[in-house]
């Protein structure tokens, strides 16, 4: 479960964290999104949610410090159908798409560290799953060279 962070914007572009009562930066904020943090930015005086704002503010900076989270063509389109058709996709599918993407690397990426710590021989572990994958099964042995009655009764 995500903790929640409440900050709030001051007119002056000033975030105010009120749990630690300090100021903090957008690169503050950063930090605490990738911590894990669920952040909430309020502006002080309407009380308006501007979560959203601060996020992307966060994504143009990395962005102008050359570390590109989107390419242009995504934002285009981002920005050509944004307001109403691809609302929906942001908030239901992409989200999920990204969530489930980052669970199966974390997932892949132990399974590695294991097979590494126990010094496994990738290349015959390759071998042994591609043949596993092929779509069609071979109609002969490839040892003998006969073919298999198994398989044959099957074809026939």
């Amino acid at each position: 479960m995500l903790v929640k962070k409440t900050l709030k914007k001051y007119p002056n572009r000033r975030l105010y964290d009120t749990a630690s009562s300090a100021y903090v930066t957008l690169s503050d904020v950063a930090q605490m999104v990738r911590d894990g943090y669920q952040v909430e930015v309020s502006d002080a005086k309407t009380g308006e949610d501007v979560t959203a704002f601060i996020l992307m503010q966060i994504v143009a900076e990395q962005t102008k410090n050359n570390h590109i989270i989107l390419p242009s063509s995504l934002l285009h389109l981002i920005i050509r159908f944004g307001e109403n058709t691809l609302n929906e996709f942001f908030e239901k599918y992409l989200e999920k798409s990204i969530e489930s993407y980052l669970s199966y690397k974390k997932i892949m990426d132990e399974q590695f560290r294991i097979y590494m710590e126990l010094r496994m021989d990738f290349s015959s572990m390759a071998e042994k799953t591609f043949k596993k994958l092929t779509p069609f099964p071979p109609f002969y042995k490839e040892d003998s060279g006969e073919t298999d009655e198994k398989d044959s009764r099957e074809i026939a």
